[in-house]
């Protein structure tokens, strides 16, 4: 890898989902209850994994610049030359020169027939980095668009936003922003029309029951929370369980995390289960200091490149937890997620239950270019402390157990009623007992 960038290593939260999540002093995270019938398109593109490397002006185009002439023969400049004067000449709506150059690039991408590496115009560029740190300037909902219907609906409201102190409601249905209406455009470009400058309003039309009406949101500031925590007791005995939710690995996660630790420590908390199930992702930087704070001193993660450089995360051991875990897995818990479990697993440090997880372990860049645009490219596998890649296949939990919740699904969710959670509270009062 060339000196003349600067890499940050960091992986990619989910490019246009903000997951559902809850703060620690917010609502349980099991309003998504972990449904077998999980949304997967809510999660479309939403395992990838990055790291993000500032691009020094000029530098991409004299070092890496490569000749296009492989590509661009004059066969195929003749025949990019004719498609275009077919489009421009017999396509029956106007055309941008515009839109061509940027679909012409993007199929260059999609040539690779890889599903993590993607193209970004500027726009959607800066919706990626709003995704990658979990910070934006919005109402405060998730939105969820039906893939059959384009219909957009909010997944969550989080509490004290814009969006909660307006009404909205989970399964609302925004009709509108401004104007825009919500089915014409992606998912991630309607969503630029909520979001905006901080202290700006918004004018949605929601549909509820089958009304319409018009709600005006001040734009605020959105902190994403992404760990909720709280302790749990063995019916059947005293010991404290501490109960650590991770919705996703973005930029503020490490602290979080830490903070949960240390308030359920003082708490009494005498064994853990971190639960990342559904978890699809986040940054490389979050999650090795995730494990660098409760892992004995050796190898977290490493990686593998296409010259067979290798590149190694460690823990120093200095803030090892010591005390007897469990991690919740399921088939939506991938990339970053799949790295926390699959140290724990390696350093014989916890029990994993739950289902195999998705199976992601490559490894992307972004190039930023200098017109706002950006490269995110597969560049590297990971290996988990074994040595083991788990592209394709997951890691299989050491307890298998399909997700069974045995509560009323319209009310509240309750802990105790999550076979998984269950299993993981027996787990470890087992060997609390021991």
């Amino acid at each position: 890898m060339d000196n003349n960038f600067n890499q940050e290593n960091e992986i990619q939260t989910p490019e246009y989902f903000a997951p559902e999540s809850n703060s620690v002093q917010g609502i349980p995270p099991q309003k998504q209850k972990y449904n077998k019938s999980f949304k997967r398109g809510l999660l479309v593109g939403a395992i990838s994994m990055l790291a993000i490397f500032a691009l020094v002006a000029g530098i991409f185009f004299g070092v890496f610049y490569h000749s296009t002439s492989a590509i661009l023969t004059d066969e195929t400049e003749d025949k990019l030359g004719l498609v275009y004067s077919v489009i421009k000449s017999y396509y029956y709506k106007e055309v941008k020169d515009e839109d061509l150059q940027t679909g012409t690039i993007k199929g260059m991408v999609e040539g690779l027939d890889d599903p993590y590496s993607v193209y970004y115009t500027k726009e959607e560029y800066e919706s990626f980095l709003i995704e990658a740190t979990g910070s934006y300037a919005g109402v405060g909902a998730v939105l969820t668009k039906n893939a059959d219907t384009g219909v957009v609906s909010i997944a969550k409201v989080y509490e004290d936003s814009p969006a909660e102190e307006a009404g909205l409601k989970k399964d609302d249905i925004i009709v509108s922003a401004d104007g825009y209406d919500a089915t014409a455009e992606e998912l991630s470009e309607f969503v630029q029309h909520i979001r905006g400058k901080e202290g700006t309003d918004v004018e949605l039309v929601i549909s509820r029951d089958g009304e319409e009406f018009t709600v005006t949101c001040t734009r605020r500031a959105i902190q994403v929370p992404s760990v909720y925590y709280e302790m749990l007791q063995d019916g059947n005995s005293d010991a404290n369980i501490g109960y650590i939710q991770i919705s996703e690995f973005s930029e503020g996660t490490s602290e979080e995390f830490k903070a949960a630790i240390e308030d359920l420590k003082a708490q009494g908390m005498q064994g853990v289960i971190y639960d990342v199930r559904s978890n699809p992702g986040g940054m490389l930087s979050t999650v090795t200091d995730m494990l660098d704070y409760i892992l004995p001193e050796g190898t977290t993660v490493y990686m593998l490149d296409n010259q067979g450089v290798k590149t190694e995360y460690t823990s120093d051991g200095e803030t090892y937890l010591d005390m007897p875990t469990v991690v919740l897995v399921n088939g939506d818990s991938a990339s970053a997620s799949e790295i926390f479990s699959g140290a724990v697993r390696d350093f014989d440090y916890g029990t994993l239950i739950g289902t195999t997880t998705y199976g992601k372990g490559v490894v992307q860049n972004t190039f930023p270019f200098k017109d706002g645009s950006a490269l995110k490219l597969t560049i590297a596998s990971y290996y988990t402390p074994s040595g083991e890649c788990i592209q394709g296949k997951g890691i299989t939990p050491d307890v298998e157990l399909e997700y069974e919740y045995s509560g009323d699904e319209n009310s509240e969710y309750d802990y105790y009623q999550d076979n998984q959670i269950l299993k993981g509270i027996e787990t470890l009062t087992s060997e609390i007992g021991q």
